[in-house]
């Protein structure tokens, strides 16, 4: 995101340099006073209009529909695929168990990663305190018995098994039972601290192909274990999918947020994260 600094006597003249820089249109982000040599001075921090709306467009994600049960009554589903370690069972049970996540709508849970000792485990376990319906998928012959017994449910949250992209054989399974399943919605769990060459080369990974749906959107998480979060942004941005959450810790049902506020407010902190700057 093109983000440029500008220092002047005062506000007035610092936000005309800018207006000539970049547009009449140009979005002040952020202020704040310093002083050079003793001198008090006024710095700015914009970008051009279009920039920033460009960026919201390119990470926001289309509403969720209402009402969330589809025609045929059965329950709008949401599958968080990715790689090993980057969340997925924990985000799973945040948005299943955390109220008011979608709304007034009953949430179920879902899992097909029967792959891992205590996934289900640990799944069942936020369901039953929750009191949350929870179905296991180990065929796609049980596909149409476990959503009847979800039924009850406006939304359910599908977990899958963290592979590695090589793992092509055991992926090729999971993903041909998610594909059978037809989920909604895919999302793509990643975490902040991933290399950006590595979170590319997931999503090539989960893309659609001949075979398998992919990607339909980006969920990013741990972003408490980054020490600044323009990072964050810049990599959610090169990932070109809409993001409707974020999670910034591992409290069940806390630590879980909207994404694009988030965000956007990263790419709006400037050069560095100083406490100095303030909202224009």
């Amino acid at each position: 995101m093109q983000l440029e600094c500008f220092r002047g006597a005062d506000f007035s003249q610092v936000s005309q340099r800018a207006r000539r820089a970049l547009g009449d249109d140009v979005m002040i982000l952020h202020t704040r006073a310093l002083r050079d040599d003793g001198v008090p001075i006024v710095e700015v921090l914009a970008a051009p209009a279009a920039t920033l709306e460009h960026a919201r467009a390119r990470l926001t994600a289309d509403a969720l529909p209402t009402p969330l049960r589809r025609d045929n009554g059965r329950p709008y589903l949401i599958a968080l695929v990715g790689p090993t370690g980057a969340g997925k069972t924990t985000t799973a049970a945040k948005l299943a168990v955390r109220p008011g996540t979608f709304g007034i709508g009953r949430t179920g849970l879902l899992t097909i990663d029967t792959y891992r000792v205590g996934g289900m485990e640990q799944l069942a376990t936020y369901a039953e305190l929750a009191d949350v319906p929870f179905e296991v998928l180990y065929d796609a012959r049980e596909i149409p018995e476990a959503l009847t017994r979800l039924r009850d449910c406006d939304v359910v949250i599908i977990d899958t098994p963290g592979r590695s992209p090589a793992a092509a054989d055991v992926s090729d399974r999971w993903r041909s039972l998610l594909d059978a399943i037809a989920p909604d919605e895919v999302h793509l769990v990643l975490p902040a601290t991933i290399r950006a060459d590595i979170a590319l080369a997931a999503e090539r990974a989960y893309r659609t192909s001949p075979t398998h749906r992919g990607a339909t959107h980006l969920v990013l998480t741990k972003l408490d274990e980054v020490p600044a979060e323009r990072g964050v942004s810049d990599l959610a941005l090169s990932m070109a999918l809409p993001t409707r959450w974020i999670t910034d810790g591992q409290d069940v049902p806390a630590h879980l947020a909207p994404s694009v506020p988030r965000l956007l407010r990263a790419l709006g902190l400037g050069i560095d994260a100083d406490d100095s700057w303030v909202a224009a």
